[in-house]
Order: C-alpha cells, then sequence, then structure tokens
C-alpha cells in the first residue's frame, strides 16, 4: 500500500507548517498549500531541517475559490493515488469589539474560517467515499465553545464550524469518514500577529471602545502561549487514530475557561471575564 496521504490548508506557519512537518516525519505524504507560494520560506527552512523535502508537495491553494478546490483535489488525487487526510487548518482572526466591526468584514471571516472549510470537506468526500475511509479534521478554537471578547467574528465562525462538522461526523459515520474537532487554547502562532485582521473602525480614535481596546491588548500581550508543537503532535495522533473521539480540547487555559464558563452562574462569570480582561 502506498504511504497515507494527506493535504493540510494555511501551511505557510503555525499549526499547518508544524503539522506538515510532523506528518511528513510520521510516514505521511503530505500535500502543504498555502493561498500565496510567496509565503513559502518559513516552511521550506523547515522542511530542509527536518529532511522531509521527499514527503512534501508545496502547492497553492485559496480555499475561497470555491469553484476551484473539486479540480484541486481531483489533482491531488491523480498524482498521489489517495488521500487520507484533510486538515482544514486555513483561517485568521478578525479583531474588534462587535460594534466596530462592519458586516462585509464579518462576511469575509466566514468566507475563510467557515465557508473554505465547508467547500474543502465537500471536495474531497466523494474521495473519501469511494474509498470508504478518511479523516477530516477541522481546526477549531476553544472560541468555537465560548464566546471571546473582541473576537466576536472570530468567535462566530468557529461556532459554525463546531455545530457543522459534529452534523457532519453523524452523517458520515458509516461511510468510513470520521469527522474531528480540534479546540486550541492559547498558542504562539501567527493568529496574534499577521493572523489578526483589525476591523476598521476598530482602530479608529472616534471608535467608542478605543480605550477598552488599549486595556484588553495590553492584558493579552502579557498572557502565556504555548509551544504549538503540542497542537500538531495531536493532530498526527488523530490522523493515526482508527477510530479517534468528535472533540479534542487543547491547553491547559482552554480548559479551565470552558470549565469557567460550565461551573460557575452566568452572571459571575461575565464580571470575571470583564476584570480579567480590563474592559470595565
Amino acid at each position: 500500500m502506498p504511504d497515507k496521504v494527506a493535504l493540510i490548508t494555511g501551511s505557510s506557519s503555525g499549526f499547518g507548517l508544524l503539522t506538515s512537518i510532523e506528518l511528513a516525519k510520521a510516514g505521511f505524504r503530505v500535500v502543504a498549500t498555502m493561498r500565496d507560494l510567496g509565503r513559502r520560506d518559513r516552511l521550506d527552512q523547515a522542511v530542509t531541517a527536518a529532511g522531509v523535502a521527499s514527503q512534501i508537495d508545496i502547492r497553492a491553494l485559496d480555499v475561497t475559490n470555491f469553484q476551484a478546490l473539486p479540480a484541486f483535489v481531483d489533482a491531488v488525487v491523480r498524482d498521489h493515488g489517495r488521500l487520507d487526510v484533510l486538515v482544514n487548518n486555513a483561517g485568521f482572526a478578525v479583531a474588534g469589539f462587535a460594534e466596530d466591526i462592519k458586516l462585509d468584514e464579518l462576511r469575509y471571516q466566514f468566507e475563510t474560517n467557515f465557508f473554505g472549510a465547508v467547500a474543502m470537506t465537500k471536495a474531497v468526500l466523494p474521495t473519501m467515499r469511494r474509498q470508504h475511509s478518511g479523516h477530516i479534521i477541522m481546526i477549531s478554537s476553544i472560541g468555537g465553545l465560548q464566546g471571546a471578547v473582541t473576537v466576536s467574528s472570530y468567535s462566530a465562525s468557529k461556532h459554525a464550524l463546531e455545530g457543522w462538522s459534529e452534523s457532519l461526523r453523524l452523517e458520515v459515520k458509516a461511510l468510513g469518514i470520521k469527522v474531528v474537532l480540534v479546540e486550541p487554547g492559547a498558542f504562539l502562532t501567527d493568529i496574534w500577529t499577521r493572523g489578526a485582521v483589525m476591523g476598521e473602525k476598530a482602530t479608529q480614535e472616534t471608535s467608542p471602545n478605543i480605550q477598552r481596546s488599549l486595556r484588553m491588548r495590553d492584558r493579552i500581550q502579557t498572557l502565556p502561549k504555548r509551544d504549538p508543537i503540542e497542537v500538531a503532535r495531536l493532530i498526527v495522533s488523530i490522523a493515526l487514530d482508527p477510530d479517534p473521539k468528535l472533540r479534542h480540547l487543547v491547553g491547559r487555559d482552554a480548559k479551565m475557561q470552558l470549565a469557567m464558563k460550565r461551573i460557575l452562574p452566568w452572571k459571575w462569570y461575565e464580571k470575571v471575564i470583564a476584570n480579567f480582561l480590563k474592559i470595565d
């Protein structure tokens, strides 16, 4: 049997880059994709350092170019013979208080984080149905399980992804296809820097929330963030698991946040959040 084949979106940095390397080291043939191949330098350097160049095929892919995705997947299957794992990792965060986010910015957030993942999944389902096997791994977030201040757009897109993925898992389990959600807390990736897009109004002095935003930004910058290799290695273990569970919450902070939300009365919970993030 040929090597198992994994397709990863958003591989230019962060979870996508590290997962590409870790899957290759685990024996997968990896199709690592990114929207702009001009940003492949970091991946190329990591591939060389890990000695896995023969295992990785780097290709350009924009997950919001919905009509092109089926042909892209067909080309991968034609070139590699099969497709065993899809990691829907491509995404970013629109930041700013909800009051300041324009509807077009919210739509843009959903185009990548939700509809991009949905379209990629629909593109691979015919192949996985024929194989009667496959893992579809959605990179969600703790923000998909609870609301989060100043990233309502991101949180909404991940909530949508959670609901759609849970439904899809029920639909395709009998076909031999496994749908899995990975829900990280705060990890040191580009989601905090070039992976974040500020809402246009959110940064203007005329925003009624500008001082609250600055106080919260200073607080967030001090928070510890974990090594993203932890998430990459979890994804590899899921890809190798013949029967993975639906949800995988990753990071002590994520587990503590979700436990606090479930245990505390809501009025207490919202006071804790407001005080912690300095938004009152």
